[in-house]
């Protein structure tokens, strides 16, 4: 057992009754669950939001995509890059090469998360990593 509230709390939840849950629901949000959800989704829903608020949410880019796709709207995901993938850009006179891996973008002997990371190291400003290494918004 840990002595880290959310993981306690986390657990609770996991066994808590839909009453509870939808308590907990209207206590985090500040107001009631939407009618109709399952009591599994109230349940993540809960989870989720507990987690969130302790730990740290969606990045904007990710909460716009959200928001987009759920006003309709069109939103371009990233493309898919498969792992063994390599991207070269040149920049400054010198080549920087990318490796696709499962667990990030490796470069230069680190892996990141994000090919922006990887932009902001070479360029040292502010780019947008797919823009930067000449991505497209959708795989072909």
């Amino acid at each position: 057992m840990t002595d880290d509230p959310i993981r306690k709390e986390v657990e609770f939840l996991s066994a808590a009754s839909r009453q509870e849950l939808l308590l907990r629901w209207e206590k985090l949000n500040g107001s009631p669950a939407p009618d109709g959800l399952s009591t599994s989704l109230v349940r993540r829903g809960v989870i989720y939001d507990l987690q969130a608020k302790h730990y740290g949410g969606l990045s904007p880019a990710h909460r716009k995509t959200l928001l987009q796709i759920a006003a309709n709207k069109k939103a371009t995901p990233p493309a898919t890059m498969k792992t063994g993938a390599r991207l070269v850009r040149e920049w400054n006179g010198i080549a920087h090469t990318v490796d696709i891996v499962e667990i990030g973008f490796r470069y230069r002997d680190k892996t990141y998360a994000s090919l922006t990371a990887i932009a902001k190291e070479i360029t040292g400003a502010h780019w947008s990593g797919p823009r930067f290494f000449g991505i497209k918004g959708k795989a072909q």
